[in-house]
């Protein structure tokens, strides 16, 4: 098992107060090694939060986060910000996108804090993604000029650079016309069976649903079966 939320329960507010707003309660998910696996529920529902303790972007007020056996929950703010660097890549609704640098310069951005040079083989492993997502030759352009679609494949890339152990991706295609949204979830979908990503999609978007592994519904602030 890669990944647990283990009784995670995380709410906004003081906790007793009459504005203290519960989000999650007492969650249970599993995730496996190579999974693609789908949540889907209502806006407001808590499936951005659900993805922020996957992701160790926020703790649980109570639960734990067990990632490849270890309980990241009980990790420093710096030993988190380690783990997401290694270990996660997210990809947004919003590309977000660095405006003055270029894609090429946008993909290889996460590989830089641990580093001050990038290696051939990292180099190599971005001109393959590029390549595999149809936009290398756009490598040298900046996100103003270029489409909607190709900023989110920069990101999808972005997101896989250092070869991470989990993609966590929250309405990646929201922000697409329809034709864009369907090349990136084929993209997604290809990408994770060919290169065995294990991958969490947050997701309205049903065509995307329906193709998933697994899919939860967020409801109550816990998980159910959804297929």
């Amino acid at each position: 098992m890669l990944l647990h939320l283990n009784n995670i329960s995380k709410g906004y507010g003081i906790p007793g107060s009459h504005a203290f707003r519960p989000v999650l309660t007492q969650l249970q998910l599993k995730i496996d090694q190579g999974s693609v696996t789908g949540i889907i529920g209502p806006s407001g529902s808590g499936k951005t939060t659900l993805l922020n303790m996957a992701g160790a972007l926020d703790r649980p007020d109570s639960g734990s986060v067990i990632f490849e056996g270890e309980d990241i929950s009980r990790f420093s703010d710096p030993e988190l910000a380690r783990f997401r660097n290694r270990k996660i890549g997210f990809v947004f609704q919003q590309h977000h996108l660095m405006p003055h640098l270029t894609l090429w310069e946008n993909v290889l951005l996460p590989v830089l804090p641990l580093k001050k040079k990038v290696s051939s083989e990292e180099a190599s492993w971005a001109e393959y993604l590029l390549r595999k997502t149809g936009i290398w030759d756009q490598r040298n352009q900046l996100p103003g000029e270029m489409s909607g679609g190709e900023c989110q494949r920069t990101a999808v890339v972005r997101a896989l650079i250092n070869k991470p152990a989990l993609v966590l991706a929250d309405e990646p295609t929201g922000a697409l016309d329809e034709s864009n949204a369907a090349i990136l979830s084929d993209l997604l979908l290809t990408l994770s069976h060919e290169e065995g990503l294990t991958l969490i999609v947050v997701t309205h978007a049903h065509e995307l649903a329906s193709r998933l592994d697994l899919l939860y519904a967020l409801h109550d602030g816990t998980l159910i079966p959804a297929k």
